[in-house]
């Protein structure tokens, strides 16, 4: 295989299976792409997972970055021989019962094993960690928060960065300004938000500032509208990502739009017109998952956006070091302490007996 030297691209697509057809090869080599997202029904097992993942790295140089939704907990793409990791919650759980060191160690933990694995897989991102509060009024959101309270979030927000740091493995703090308050699933519905910009800054933007501060390495905004600080979504706001995301509390990283294909995008027009005011709020990568045909008539007829910090924030995403083999990082000391860790914390029934989040999550 042929690899072509292209710098990465502003869209992220997805595959459909195990193995790259040749019709992916050939989207993925289109030089408006510059990434891939993962989903369950890429991986079939440890060596398959790291037999696609070199496949679409051998595509392109630089290598297109690859990224998956791996939280723990209801949001794992990969199981088998993976460990399962918690949902957020237990984690503040544990701050309210064991004390703020115990849960930052494990926060810390749950980092490193997630970023580890996957980065001896191939793959380069996580979506995470999930920065929203748990306000207990978001059914998608729920257990995916760390807490309530938005010092308990950040605290344990930078405990998971460090240790996914310590995986070779930069953050992706989620769903910015925060989608915790509103009761609507942005895959299926518009929801709104209707606090005014001070109440959301004595809340749900501090964990987003303290991540910023600690060197967060990108951002994904919600698919919510927040009437009282712009008309748009947050994903497709100027006065979000670039007044107060990025001026006002200081963020230089990406930022991924969500997924453009969802129904909290529709209400900004075809693929196309999402891409476009995406990219004019002042997204660097824009989603299209799950729908190859949107991807294949976005990648036919936009426009390429002027991104001028696009590649350096982009290679700041690529996953660090080079890729452990897997049966090395098993049997390494520090990384069975922590997988052991990790394990000790247990899961709720819930998550070992309930359905998996979506596809689409």
């Amino acid at each position: 295989m042929t690899t072509m030297q292209l710098p990465r691209g502003p869209v992220m697509a997805d595959v459909a299976g195990f193995r790259l057809t040749d019709e992916e090869r050939q989207r993925l080599c289109h030089p408006l792409v510059g990434g891939v997202i993962l989903f369950r029904r890429n991986f079939q097992d440890i060596e398959q997972l790291k037999a696609l993942a070199a496949e679409i790295r051998a595509l392109r140089s630089p290598a297109l970055l690859i990224a998956v939704d791996h939280e723990g907990g209801r949001v794992q793409r990969f199981i088998d021989g993976f460990t399962r990791l918690p949902p957020m919650q237990l984690l503040g759980q544990l701050w309210d019962s064991a004390g703020a060191e115990a849960a930052e160690a494990a926060a810390d933990n749950v980092g490193y094993v997630l970023a580890a694995e996957l980065r001896a897989c191939g793959v380069d991102l996580s979506f995470t960690p999930v920065l929203d509060l748990d306000w207990g009024q978001c059914a998608v959101i729920g257990n995916r928060s760390f807490h309530r309270d938005p010092a308990v979030v950040s605290a344990l927000a930078v405990a998971l960065q460090r240790g996914l740091q310590r995986g070779g493995m930069g953050s992706c703090g989620k769903h910015f300004p925060g989608h915790g308050f509103v009761e609507g699933d942005s895959h299926h519905v518009i929801p709104v938000d209707q606090r005014s910009l001070e109440a959301l800054r004595a809340d749900d933007l501090k964990p987003f500032a303290a991540l910023a501060a600690a060197g967060m390495a990108s951002v994904m905004p919600a698919h919510v509208v927040y009437p009282a600080v712009d008309s748009q979504p947050a994903g497709f706001s100027r006065v979000w990502l670039q007044d107060i995301l990025r001026a006002e509390l200081g963020f230089d990283g990406a930022i991924f739009s969500d997924d453009l294909t969802m129904e909290g995008a529709a209400g900004v027009g075809d693929i196309v017109a999402r891409a476009e005011a995406a990219f004019a709020a002042g997204c660097d990568m824009a989603l299209v998952c799950n729908r190859p045909d949107l991807a294949d008539d976005l990648l036919a007829r936009l426009t390429p956006p002027v991104l001028p910090k696009l590649a350096a924030r982009l290679q700041r995403m690529a996953g660090q070091g080079e890729v452990a083999d897997w049966q090395a990082l098993l049997g390494s000391e520090a990384f069975r302490a922590a997988q052991q860790a990790v394990l000790q914390l247990g899961l709720p029934r819930e998550t070992l007996q309930g359905p998996i989040v979506g596809e689409a999550y």
